[in-house]
């Protein structure tokens, strides 16, 4: 028996949505990649270093990110001085 079109209809929305979960998981997954490599050359590099610290300063503003942050912006600030 084919199916109405409701149930076409349904089909469709369930892997549309389907294919929306998987693009966030990959959105997810490469900015969490990139991160990881922005911060690896950042603590390897004391000019880096300084610009991530100053951008994470001038961009990150939520209290609670701010301080999930505050580990990693001190490691930037100690590879960051050892640039002067």
């Amino acid at each position: 028996m084919p199916k109405t079109i409701d149930q076409q209809i349904a089909t469709a929305e369930a892997k549309l949505a389907l294919l929306r979960t998987k693009k966030k998981a990959t959105d997810t997954r490469v900015k969490i990649i990139v991160g990881a490599v922005v911060v690896k050359a950042a603590l390897e590099t004391p000019d880096a270093a300084a610009k991530l610290a100053g951008l994470l300063r001038d961009r990150v503003t939520r209290d609670l990110d701010v301080k999930d942050i505050q580990q990693l912006l001190a490691s930037l600030d100690k590879k960051a001085a050892r640039n002067g």
